[in-house]
């Protein structure tokens, strides 16, 4: 029942000064708020980077060809053709921890139906790559192993080259001239979007290789291998293994470096992932100097309201309440500044995130576990910087309290 009480003189207190009790809290609800809205930020961009990734085929490997130099000035992998399709073959064979191996081959082409002409990229590929890519068709089919193997002139066309060239209608069953070849559209692929380096994944033909291979490229043009791994905690293996089969398939000897590259999923989801927790732990530790600085505001305020009450805490001292009741109640007004400016900032914060949101622009996610933090911090914070204008008052001595005017 005492502290009860003195928790109502400390609200009552804290009522008798409306603005300056909002002021004082300011600092709290301005930190709380962003601490909020800045890890909210952070691991909303984290998972718009892991679900661009994932767009791009879950535990994936890819394997691009050897690098070639002229008048010493490399080239860069891809661009010497060292991988075969009888790689692809050997590794479908081969491999125990592959689920699904494709190659492909990549070039730029018009593509031309009835009057309408539109610029994209086609790639040259297996069955498997979508697969791999984990790619829906979301109308009419894809073509089979058969047609992969036998070089069919089919294709299916990504989601905007089937709308720049067929508007709203049924491009299935239609031809299509890439470049100079004619083919048949079985399929048009369901839309994946904007890729997080800003291409359009949807501007795209897959075809069978050997369709494309010598008739959209030169015949020994580079090829990658597309490879998906039957478990994410087998990536680090299942690259192992693809590796040494791909030496043994070229015949290099253990002296002799790789003459192919392989890249991981993983790796890239894993660089982007740290970049973008370091950054939220960044911006998270900026904001969390905004509760610093509130602490300091509220020791300050919480000093000037005890010179103001000189006179009342000596009459309160003096009618029998001793020096840890006086000590308890600055501390509780303190506490409930604090824990009032963080509910504030709780909402504030909620609702900056959301409008963030809205904006289109940012995806966010707020975590619990940074609420839950920055309230914490919030409040110990108002205790720690509390003590010191609540002991003051405590250590009064009563007559001159009473003296003071």
């Amino acid at each position: 029942m005492k502290l009860r009480r003195l928790l109502r003189a400390a609200l009552r207190s804290i009522g008798r000064n409306r603005l300056r009790s909002l002021l004082t809290a300011l600092g709290i609800v301005i930190g709380v708020a962003a601490v909020i809205v800045m890890v909210a930020l952070g691991r909303g961009a984290q998972l718009r980077i892991e679900s661009e990734i994932s767009a791009l085929g879950r535990n994936m490997l890819t394997v691009f060809s050897g690098a070639s130099q002229f008048g010493g000035v490399s080239r860069g992998v891809g661009s010497v053709p060292t991988l075969t399709l009888a790689d692809a073959e050997r590794l479908r064979e081969d491999a125990t921890l592959l689920s699904w191996v494709s190659p492909s081959v990549r070039t730029g082409a018009q593509a031309v139906a009835g009057g309408t002409n539109w610029p994209t990229t086609v790639y040259g590929v297996m069955p498997d790559y979508l697969e791999v890519r984990e790619w829906k068709v979301a109308e009419g089919e894809v073509f089979g192993e058969r047609e992969g193997r036998a070089g069919a002139k089919v294709a299916l066309l990504g989601a905007t080259v089937a709308r720049e060239l067929f508007g709203e209608g049924s491009a299935v069953g239609e031809r299509v001239r890439i470049g100079s070849v004619p083919f048949r559209v079985v399929g048009v692929l369901a839309p994946k979007g904007v890729s997080g380096f800003g291409a359009d994944q949807d501007d795209v033909v897959l075809a069978p290789i050997g369709a494309v291979l010598g008739r959209l490229t030169r015949p020994n043009a580079p090829i990658q291998l597309h490879l998906s791994v039957a478990s994410f905690d087998r990536m680090k293996e299942a690259e192992a293994e693809a590796r040494e089969i791909l030496r043994a398939s070229h015949r290099l000897g253990e002296a002799e470096e790789d003459d192919f590259t392989i890249r991981s999923q993983a790796d890239l989801a894993s660089a982007a992932t740290a970049t973008t927790e370091t950054l939220t732990l960044l911006l998270g530790g900026v904001a969390a100097v905004s509760l610093l600085v509130g602490g300091i505001g509220i020791m300050n305020i919480m000093l000037v309201s005890v010179t103001e009450r000189t006179r009342e805490i000596g009459i309160r001292l003096a009618v029998g309440a001793r020096s840890r009741d006086i000590l308890l109640q600055f501390l509780l007004e303190a506490l409930a500044l604090t824990v009032g400016g963080a509910l504030l900032g709780i909402l504030l914060g909620l609702g900056a995130a959301k409008l963030f949101e809205l904006g289109g622009r940012f995806q966010t996610a707020p975590e619990p576990g940074s609420i839950l933090l920055a309230t914490a911090v919030a409040v110990a914070t108002g205790l720690v910087f509390g003590i010191a204008p609540a002991r003051r008052a405590a250590n009064l001595d009563p007559i001159e309290a009473l003296r003071h005017e």
